[in-house]
C-alpha cells in the first residue's frame, strides 16, 4: 500500500509507525522491532518519513535515505502540541505524522557519520572539563582542611600545590592522606591526558576542513568553536542570518501584545554548548576592543558607553553569528572590518 505520509516513534528496541494516506486517513498503525526495521522499509514504496530529533535518529534517517524515502527530523517541543491523549508510543507516533503535516513546520538537517563523530569528541571534551574541575574542587578542599590554601584560582595553581604538599617533607600527615593525595595527583594528571588528547584531535580537525578554517578568521572565534559549529549545524537549512542566531537563542525574547513590543534578554534556545563557545569568544574581542579604530571595534565602544559589558558581548556574539551563517552559505572569506580614520581638531 502506498502511504503519503508516516510518522516513527524510535526508541531502543520497539518501534511504533502511524501512516496516513493521500487523503490524510490513517491507513498504518504497526509496532516494529529493531530487526524488522529495514526489511520491512525496504518492500515499502518511496514515502515521507518523520521523526523526532532525538537519540539515534539521525542513524536511521540515514539509514531509511538511502532505501530512497524521504526523511524529516523535528526537534522534540515541535511535536508535543500535537500529541493527544495520553503518553504512550501510539499517541507519540500519530503526533509526530500530525506535526509534519505543518506547512511551517521546522526541521533538524540530517548530521552525517563524520560531523557526528566530532560531535562526541566535542562531548567528551566538555565533560572531562567537567570532571577535572570538580576534582580540582575536591583537591582544594581536601588541601584546606589541614591548612594547605592555593594561591590563586584555577587547574596550574592547584596541582603546583598538590605536588608541593606531597612532596614536603617538613609534614608529617595521618594515615591514609599521603595516599589519598597521591590518588587524586594521578586522577589529575589522567585527566589533563585526555583532555590534551581530544584538544590534538580538534586541532586536527580545525587544520583538515576548510570551512574550519576559514571561520577562524572572525576575530573571537577560535578552532574549537569553529570546529563545533561546522560539526552541529547545517547553515543552509536556516532562511537567513537572522534565523540562525535565534536557533543559538541569542535574539531577544518577545513578550509584545496589542501593538506594543517588549523585548527581554536572550531566549538561550537552542545548542547551549555553541552558545556559550560564542559570547566566551565575544567577551575576549570586547575586552580587547579599547583603543583599537576599525568599524567594528567603534561600535562595540559606542556600546560601552551605554550599555554592560555582558549585554555588549552578546550583542557581539549575535553579530559573529550572523556573519558565520553568510560565510558558510556563501563561501566566502571574512571581510575584516575597515579602518575608520578619525578627525583631530586643531588647537
Amino acid at each position: 500500500m502506498n502511504y503519503k505520509r508516516i510518522g516513527i516513534d524510535i526508541a531502543k528496541n520497539v518501534f511504533q509507525l502511524h501512516g496516513v494516506d493521500s487523503h490524510d486517513k490513517p491507513t498504518l498503525k504497526k509496532k516494529l522491532k529493531r530487526s524488522e526495521m529495514i526489511p520491512y522499509f525496504t518492500q515499502l514504496k518511496p514515502c515521507r518519513i518523520a521523526m523526532e530529533a532525538c537519540g539515534s535518529a539521525h542513524y536511521w534517517s540515514r539509514k531509511l535515505t538511502e532505501l530512497g524515502h524521504s526523511v524529516y527530523l523535528i526537534a522534540p517541543q515541535h511535536v508535543k502540541p500535537y500529541i493527544q491523549g495520553g503518553k504512550n508510543d501510539a499517541n507519540d507516533a500519530q503526533g509526530i505524522c500530525e506535526a509534519d503535516s505543518r506547512p511551517h513546520m521546522r526541521y533538524v538537517a540530517t548530521k552525517s557519520e563524520s560531523q557526528q563523530a566530532m560531535q562526541l569528541v566535542h562531548r567528551a571534551r566538555r565533560v572531562a572539563i567537567k570532571a577535572r574541575t570538580a576534582l580540582v574542587n575536591e583537591i582544594r578542599g581536601t588541601l584546606g582542611e589541614f591548612g594547605i590554601i592555593c594561591a590563586t584560582l584555577g587547574v596550574a595553581c592547584t596541582r603546583r600545590t598538590l605536588s608541593e604538599a606531597i612532596h614536603d617533607d617538613t609534614r608529617h600527615y595521618p594515615q591514609p592522606l599521603p595516599q589519598l593525595l597521591e590518588l587524586l595527583e594521578q586522577r589529575l594528571n589522567s585527566l589533563d591526558g585526555e583532555i590534551n588528547v581530544l584538544d590534538d584531535l580538534l586541532a586536527s580537525h580545525a587544520m583538515s576542513d576548510e570551512r574550519v578554517k576559514r571561520l577562524q578568521q572572525i576575530e573571537g572565534v577560535g578552532p574549537i568553536t569553529a570546529s563545533a559549529i561546522v560539526c552541529a549545524v547545517d547553515a543552509n537549512q536556516f532562511n537567513n542570518s537572522r534565523d540562525f542566531a535565534a536557533w543559538l537563542g541569542l535574539t531577544p525574547r518577545q513578550n509584545s501584545s496589542g501593538g506594543k513590543e517588549r523585548l527581554s534578554g536572550i531566549t538561550k534556545r537552542g545548542d547551549s554548548y555553541l552558545r556559550t563557545l560564542l559570547i566566551h569568544g565575544a567577551r575576549n574581542v570586547v575586552r580587547y576592543c579599547v583603543n583599537k579604530v576599525d568599524a567594528r571595534s567603534l561600535w562595540l565602544q559606542s556600546l560601552l558607553l551605554r550599555r554592560h559589558a555582558n549585554v555588549v558581548a552578546v550583542a557581539s556574539a549575535n553579530k559573529v553569528a550572523r556573519v558565520i551563517w553568510a560565510m558558510l552559505t556563501s563561501g566566502a572569506d571574512y571581510r575584516v572590518p575597515q579602518l575608520v580614520a578619525l578627525e583631530t581638531s586643531e588647537t
